[in-house]
């Protein structure tokens, strides 16, 4: 086993992302005057007025959305920003990075803008909700834009209450790594206006559904999930599961771009220009377009990072807004997962017939496994230490881990496991997990080598990312009441070796 390097032995690297986060940052846009929308049920709004129930105090004093999920520089961007009554606003625009430890930069300010209350969504069939509202701001992407995670800080100029847009700008410059967001799992979970995640029954939101007949519109703002605490509405599962990642990503200095899931839908990620690809986080809700894309860039040599959980659960359509705009609605249509057929001999997971008594689906979405190298397996959800199993795997050098040794609560609130029947593969790590009402369940991290030669990395955790950093303004993730883990220099050591081993391909 190599001895451990400390961050001031590493070779310092100069590139774009280096050469970025030198410029100055600021702290400015930490939240400090949010606004939230209480849980309701869907029947106390349909049909109403959103101005009216903004009037009646029930809503939030500023909310807004974007046109697109990224933009190209050179690009424009809209933002539909309402408030409750007339009043000025502000639009700045902010770019996450490391920046000194301040975790990101001022890159525009826009205002004052006169906001006057947008129109009432628009209630479809299948429980769709859209937005109609006029553009509030038309953001021009600078060509100087670095790729990268933005947000726009919208703020109330009376009494300063604040809310976000969130957004990626693209490049198509070549890069060590290419990162994902996950906007189409944040959709998934997206409530707002009370009740209409892919989640939604149709009378509340309380109760989880699973059906097929449901439709969530990009066009409306992030109403955040209720399971975290402090959300920042406007941003989805960002600052949940993916913001100390990349921030410690830009800290490290490794030459990052990035692209949302829509671009790896579209293939707009053009993902041969970088080494590896990483999904972040709780990237549950996919494209069958998405599995086919990353198997053609894995075999096309692209290592693949899967520092996530319950990735690649659900297969989702991806359709035109009712106006007419490509790729603003999606809808649940299958689960991802081993054959099942009678035929096949598939025997199912202890408790799974009864989980998957909740789906509605065919069942014809690959296996999961055969990408990532492990599936989601029964309970899915669960708290639990992240092992050491193979002391002697390269994974391992630099962190003194023996056979045995715990990461604390790395592993949650959901996880990936049984691993893949992939020639090659290795369990890297693997343990329990405990879910109350659910019980006991086992992950398993994985490696394998595709014949192309990329490497393929599976974590099994959404949480991993808590283990390299707690930037500012990062909310740390709880599951009844288990805490996710603490920054922790074997998590970084063991990200460092997965990404070397990955850049240094080729």
């Amino acid at each position: 086993m190599t001895s451990r390097i400390s961050k001031d032995e590493r070779p310092q690297k100069s590139n774009a992302i280096t050469r970025e986060n030198a410029q100055p940052g600021s702290l400015d846009w930490l939240p400090q005057r949010l606004s939230f929308v209480p849980t309701g049920k869907r029947g106390e709004f349909i049909g109403g007025d959103r101005v009216t129930w903004l009037d009646s105090g029930r809503g939030v004093a500023i909310e807004g959305f974007c046109s697109k999920t990224s933009a190209e520089a050179g690009e424009d961007l809209s933002i539909y920003v309402s408030v409750p009554s007339e009043c000025d606003v502000s639009i700045d625009i902010y770019r996450m990075g490391f920046y000194a430890g301040t975790g990101a930069r001022l890159m525009l300010e826009t205002g004052p803008i006169r906001v006057r209350p947008q129109r009432g969504p628009k209630f479809g069939d299948n429980r769709l909700v859209e937005c109609d509202w006029h553009e509030t701001a038309r953001v021009p992407i600078s060509k100087e834009w670095l790729s990268g995670v933005y947000l726009g800080k919208l703020t109330r100029l009376d009494d300063g209450t604040e809310s976000y847009v969130t957004f990626v700008v693209r490049d198509r410059r070549e890069a060590e790594l290419l990162a994902q967001t996950s906007n189409f799992t944040w959709q998934a979970y997206n409530r707002w206006p009370d009740a209409y995640s892919l989640y939604s029954n149709g009378t509340d939101d309380l109760t989880a559904y699973y059906g097929t007949d449901v439709l969530a519109s990009f066009d409306r703002p992030y109403l955040s999930t209720t399971y975290f605490n402090t959300p920042i509405p406007g941003t989805g599962e960002y600052f949940v599961f993916e913001y100390p990642f990349t921030y410690w990503l830009e800290k490290e200095g490794y030459d990052v771009t990035y692209c949302t899931n829509h671009d790896t839908h579209t293939g707009r990620a053009e993902f041969t220009r970088a080494k590896a690809f990483l999904s972040i986080g709780h990237d549950e809700y996919v494209t069958r377009a998405m599995y086919d894309n990353l198997i053609r860039a894995r075999d096309s040599g692209v290592s693949l990072g899967f520092f996530t959980g319950n990735s690649y659960c659900f297969e989702i359509s991806v359709g035109p807004s009712s106006d007419g705009n490509e790729d603003r609605v999606i809808a649940r249509v299958d689960a991802f997962g081993p054959d099942r057929s009678p035929e096949s001999g598939y025997v199912p997971q202890v408790d799974e017939e009864a989980y998957a008594d909740q789906y509605p689906f065919p069942m014809e979405a690959p296996d999961e496994g055969l990408l990532m190298g492990a599936r989601n397996a029964w309970p899915i959800e669960g708290v639990g230490d992240w092992a050491c199993s193979l002391p002697d795997h390269w994974l391992f050098d630099g962190t003194d881990m023996a056979e045995g040794d715990v990461i604390p609560n790395l592993v949650g609130h959901e996880w990936h496991g049984s691993p893949a029947d992939i020639p090659g593969l290795e369990v890297v790590s693997t343990g329990g997990t405990w879910e109350p009402g659910l019980g006991d369940g086992q992950y398993a991290a994985t490696v394998y080598s595709a014949p192309s030669g990329s490497v393929v990395f599976n974590a099994a955790t959404c949480w991993w990312s808590t283990g390299l950093a707690h930037p500012p303004g990062f909310q740390r993730p709880t599951w009844h009441d288990m805490p996710s883990g603490l920054p922790d220099g074997r998590v970084q050591q063991i990200t460092r070796n997965v990404l070397d081993r990955m850049v240094s391909r080729g």
